[in-house]
């Protein structure tokens, strides 16, 4: 096993464990499973699908499972070539290296492009979707947006209302709705164009992720900020959520409860929303090199090629072999325990994919 690729969490449409005939599918993974045995292959997810990017020497092609796998083979072949894709509940992006598609595959029966922009093969340039030449790429109408080229970007990451810009310079920008702090700009206001983050202002950044209201970057030496909104313990900060959720399960049938004054000295450390990027410390671990958010979860791969995820738990998609959600970062074991080092993590809404290589 040279390359592989593993997932964990929603599996309500066999996007992780395909459906078996006649049966209904695992809605919960808590545990990885094997997705696809090929160390040329990038996966991407939504909430009900996956797409699976095959490089090869000839043609690289996307093949679909979940929700709109009934339109893979129609997908598979308009899809050779591409060098990148992006799914949503919709649409699937593909990039080329003279054009930008898109296809709509909410009903695979009926699953057709319904967007093309083209461009000159010499303006493609190394950066990934959502970044096209000239702007970048929305999985909703209108399709295409603008970007100044004098930002210089190289990398680009959307939530479900904000973007993240990061500059060749190693500068952040960010812009779109600010109500859950996940600007990064200490206000939870709102910002149409690409405001460049303060905060973060001296620090190189390698590499940023973004989930629906909250978001992440890491720094060239390996730190790890993150910044938004903090419900379910995502940002790996003290949750008011997750701590009650534990003490209505601990006092469940005991009458005593604790004192005000007990209760008031905890709720003092809790975060609901951190506007301001916060430097997050995962205990033993000297550098981060990977990140991805989901929905309401976040996957960590250090350097030395383990992995770590906290947050909403609640499909399983943590990889801990559990629906419980955390606060804390916490080593997924099994690719420790499987002699696996995992090289790059992507997030979907509520599932996690993981790239490992053995390490035999």
């Amino acid at each position: 096993m040279s390359g592989c690729w593993f997932g964990f969490g929603f599996n309500g449409f066999g996007q992780i464990c395909p459906v078996e005939s006649g049966g209904q599918a695992k809605v919960k993974v808590s545990t990885p499973e094997l997705l696809v045995s090929a160390s040329d292959c990038g996966v991407k997810g939504s909430w009900s699908s996956r797409a699976d990017l095959h490089h090869a020497t000839c043609h690289s092609e996307v093949h679909l499972s979940g929700f709109a796998s009934g339109s893979s083979e129609i997908i598979s072949a308009s899809s050779q070539g591409c060098t990148d894709a992006l799914i949503s509940e919709c649409f699937l992006v593909l990039s080329f290296t003279d054009r930008v598609e898109i296809w709509e595959i909410q009903e695979p029966q009926n699953t057709r492009q319904i967007w093309k922009r083209e461009h000159r093969a010499t303006d493609q340039n190394d950066c990934s979707l959502p970044l096209v030449p000239g702007g970048y790429i929305l999985p909703k109408s209108p399709f295409f947006r603008t970007l100044s080229a004098d930002l210089c970007g190289v990398s680009l990451v959307l939530g479900s209302e904000h973007a993240l810009l990061l500059t060749a310079a190693g500068m952040l920008y960010s812009w779109g709705s600010g109500s859950h702090g996940q600007l990064g700009h200490g206000a939870l206001t709102s910002h149409e164009d690409p405001q460049v983050l303060e905060a973060l202002w001296g620090v190189p950044i390698r590499t940023v992720a973004a989930g629906n209201w909250h978001s992440a970057a890491v720094s060239t030496g390996g730190d790890l900020y993150m910044w938004g909104w903090n419900e379910s313990g995502q940002l790996g900060l003290p949750s008011r959520g997750l701590e009650e959720g534990k003490r209505k399960t601990k006092h469940s049938g005991n009458s005593k409860q604790p004192g005000n004054e007990d209760e008031q000295h905890r709720s003092d450390v809790f975060i609901s929303i951190q506007a301001f990027p916060a430097l997050v410390d995962i205990a033993n671990v000297s550098e981060i090199s990977r990140i991805s958010c989901g929905s309401r979860h976040t996957a960590a791969v250090t350097s030395a090629g383990e992995l770590y995820t906290w947050g909403w738990g609640e499909y399983g998609q943590l990889g801990h072999g559990s629906e419980s959600s955390t606060d804390e970062p916490e080593l997924v074991e099994y690719f420790c325990s499987h002699k696996m080092s995992v090289t790059d993590v992507v997030c979907g809404l509520w599932s996690t994919y993981v790239s490992v290589r053995s390490e035999k």
